[in-house]
Formats: C-alpha cells, sequence, structure tokens
C-alpha cells in the first residue's frame, strides 16, 4: 500500500549545516536498525539524493516554462533554501530509484558529496533559474532534511 508522505506523523527532525552533516546522519542511520515512515527504502533514498546533487552539476531534461520560474523565484525560493521542503511533491520517473540496496545508495551519495566538494559548476535549476552554489547547496540539504525525516532508527519508534 502506498503511504500519502503529505499526511505522515511522528517523522524526525533533521538539520543538516552540511553536506558532511548529511554523510554522517547516512552513516548513522546506515548502521542502525531504522523503521521507514515513507514508500522508498533507506537505499533508495540515499540514491535519490545522489541523484539530485549530481543533477544540480549535470543538469535535469525539464525546465518550467519561464512564467512559472518567475513565481517560483519570487515565491517560494527563499523558503526553499531556509525552511524544510514539504513532502509529497511528486518526482519525475528520473529521479526515483529502482530498489537498490543502503549500501549502494550511501556509495552513490559520498560520491555525490565529493563531486560538490570538487566541482564548482552548476546548472540552473528547473523552477529556480540561476542559482549559486551556496544556494544550491541550501536546496539540497532542505531536500535531504525532507527525505531523511522519513527514517528513524527503531529505537526512535
Amino acid at each position: 500500500m502506498t503511504v500519502v508522505t503529505k499526511k505522515v506523523t511522528g517523522r524526525r527532525t533533521v538539520c543538516y549545516e552540511s553536506l558532511d552533516d548529511l554523510l554522517k546522519d547516512a552513516d548513522q542511520m546506515s548502521q542502525s536498525d531504522v523503521h521507514l515512515l515513507g514508500n522508498w527504502s533507506l537505499g533508495q533514498i540515499l540514491k535519490h539524493l545522489a541523484m539530485s546533487l549530481d543533477a544540480s552539476i549535470d543538469g535535469m531534461d525539464f525546465k518550467l516554462p519561464a512564467p512559472v520560474r518567475f513565481l517560483m523565484t519570487l515565491l517560494m525560493k527563499r523558503k526553499f533554501l531556509t525552511k524544510a521542503l514539504p513532502p509529497g511533491f511528486k518526482s519525475t520517473s528520473k529521479f526515483i530509484p529502482d530498489e537498490t540496496t543502503t549500501e549502494e545508495g550511501l556509495a552513490a551519495l559520498r560520491t555525490a558529496v565529493k563531486r560538490q566538494q570538487s566541482e564548482s559548476a552548476r546548472v540552473d535549476h528547473p523552477g529556480f533559474g540561476k542559482m549559486t552554489n551556496k544556494e544550491w547547496n541550501d536546496f539540497n540539504l532542505r531536500h535531504a532534511e525532507m527525505h531523511m525525516s522519513f527514517v528513524l532508527p527503531k529505537s526512535q519508534t
């Protein structure tokens, strides 16, 4: 049965200041017995986050129309860079990973973080347009916080 992620309660509060914080939490969760509140395995979550990080360098195969980008930038960009992203957004199928082991997802995330730290080029965001590396980093951290909030150590359940 598919979980309606917009309505999930009891999610973990997660706040990352850096990509290293994200990796530390991902390592910790991968070594823990976890309970997942959403529809994806921990491996899928980690792989999805890696794919998203890579997409900020490699680009995406879609871009929202200019009027939508303008409105999103005006009304939503600041919020999405500073506050938790809302759950329940339907991603394009390109960003929904196949079943992936936790080890594979963690390895992909580690590789993607290394790329973020070693490569300076970033593409335009499909919804917000031109973003600085710091803005991309902030967006990716807020995105990771939302997904990782669905991962609870069983000791907290």
